[in-house]
C-alpha cells in the first residue's frame, strides 16, 4: 500500500511541477508581451518627439535664414519709415508756422531800419 501511495505521491508532485511550469511559462510569456508593447509605445512616443522637434529646427532654420533676416529687415525698415512720415505730416503745419515766425521776425527789423 505504501508504495500505491508513494507512486500516487510521486505523480502529485510530478503534475504540480508541471503545473509550476506551464504558470511560469505563462508568466514569461505575458511578461515578454508586455515587454514587446511597452517598446513599441516607447518607440512610436521617440518618433513622435523626433519630428516634433525635427519640426521645431527646421521652423529655426528658415528664421534665421538669410532671406527671412533681410525680409524681416524690410518689413521694419518699412514700419519706420511710415511711423517717421506719419510724425512728420503731424508737425509740418507746426514747422512752417515756426519758419514763417522766425522769417517775420528777421523781415520786421531790416524793414525798420531801412525806413529809418
Amino acid at each position: 500500500m505504501d508504495s500505491l501511495r508513494g507512486q500516487g505521491g510521486i505523480q502529485m508532485l510530478l503534475t504540480a511541477e508541471q503545473e509550476a511550469q506551464q504558470i511560469i511559462s505563462s508568466a514569461r510569456s505575458l511578461r515578454m508581451t508586455r515587454l514587446k508593447q511597452a517598446k513599441d509605445e516607447a518607440e512610436r512616443e521617440v518618433a513622435v518627439y523626433r519630428s516634433n522637434m525635427e519640426a521645431e529646427y527646421q521652423k529655426k532654420i528658415a528664421e534665421t535664414s538669410p532671406e527671412s533676416v533681410a525680409k524681416r529687415l524690410e518689413e521694419e525698415t518699412e514700419a519706420k519709415i511710415e511711423n517717421l512720415k506719419e510724425s512728420g505730416s503731424k508737425v509740418t503745419s507746426d514747422v512752417v508756422v515756426m519758419l514763417l515766425n522766425f522769417m517775420q521776425s528777421k523781415i520786421e527789423p531790416t524793414r525798420i531800419k531801412e525806413r529809418s
